[in-house]
């Protein structure tokens, strides 16, 4: 398909006659240009909040628990592992929250 980021998702053929509304995130140099309190930079934050609150795990998952470089070991076993540090990512989360 070549090098198509999310930026032009909605330029694909395959999605042209789709009925979407995409929430993909500005890029950073079309943010600036933005005025401070405008509906669409409120948007952005919004989607930006989202983005951290779901990044957030993975992030817990390749540091903690050294999931960085994934060897390929089939689809299923992938899947098992990553639900696995997944949830001890948020059992961790859980107990930091309880003693702070």
């Amino acid at each position: 398909m070549g090098r198509c980021g999310l930026h032009r998702v909605r330029k694909r053929p395959e999605n042209l006659e789709l009925d979407v509304q995409w929430q993909v995130a500005m890029k950073p140099d079309q943010r600036r240009k933005l005025e401070p309190d405008s509906p669409t930079t409120l948007s952005e934050k919004d989607k930006a909040s989202i983005r951290a609150k779901v990044e957030h795990p993975f992030l817990d998952v390749k540091q903690l628990f050294g999931y960085a470089k994934v060897r390929y070991r089939g689809l299923a076993k992938n899947t098992e592992r990553m639900a696995l540090l997944l949830g001890l990512s948020n059992l961790r989360r859980a107990q930091t929250f309880m003693a702070g």
